[in-house]
């Protein structure tokens, strides 16, 4: 399994890749994990590799190889399309964070994101993951809303996940974390 999760700093993409491998680790699984900083702390792209198999050699994860992406914003999913397989999925926020470029009147922020997600082929799932996570009693908690989603297309016993929550999320913050993974995988997603 090959997953990409894209954002920009501060929306938790390293934290959810965490609980993504602490889910694989418990299957037994060979598990990688790899993040790559952009300009993080200035709003900038993140995006981390999770492989998981019977044997990972590389923690990078090919062009064209992703079975899954995990979408923050809706910027990065168009930027990192290009990595998920034709017939992978896309799980994407609805947030849309506007880089510096768009912010100083040099670009424009695209439109129609979905579209060209859903044009390209690939399935599309689209959470408003902040609401989510505000609904869930915790504004920071949209990362979770998206992976809970995406636990629906990955499978996977609710106890597996729950304790890689667990495993990887502040004691003070793990209710209102699984009252958000809950709610995401409660939305519509394209199977």
């Amino acid at each position: 399994m090959n997953i990409l999760i894209a954002g920009v700093g501060g929306q938790g993409s390293l934290l959810a890749s965490r609980i993504l491998g602490a889910f694989y680790l418990a299957q037994g699984l060979d598990v990688k994990v790899s993040e790559v900083h952009g300009m993080s702390q200035r709003g900038g792209s993140v995006v981390t590799y999770v492989r998981a198999g019977e044997r990972v050699d590389s923690p990078l994860i090919p062009e064209g190889e992703a079975d899954l992406l995990i979408a923050l914003e809706q910027l990065e999913a168009l930027r990192w399309l290009p990595h998920v397989k034709p017939e992978g999925a896309v799980v994407m926020s609805d947030q849309k964070i506007p880089p510096m470029p768009v912010i100083a009147g040099k670009e424009a922020y695209p439109e129609n994101i979905a579209e060209t997600i859903r044009a390209s082929g690939r399935r599309l799932t689209v959470a408003d993951a902040p609401a989510l996570a505000a609904q869930a009693g915790n504004p920071r908690a949209s990362n979770i809303a998206l992976l809970g989603a995406a636990a629906r297309l990955l499978g996977g016993d609710k106890e597996l996940w729950d304790n890689a929550l667990e495993a990887c999320v502040k004691p003070k913050f793990l209710e209102s974390n699984r009252t958000a993974f809950a709610l995401g995988g409660d939305i519509n997603v394209l199977e």
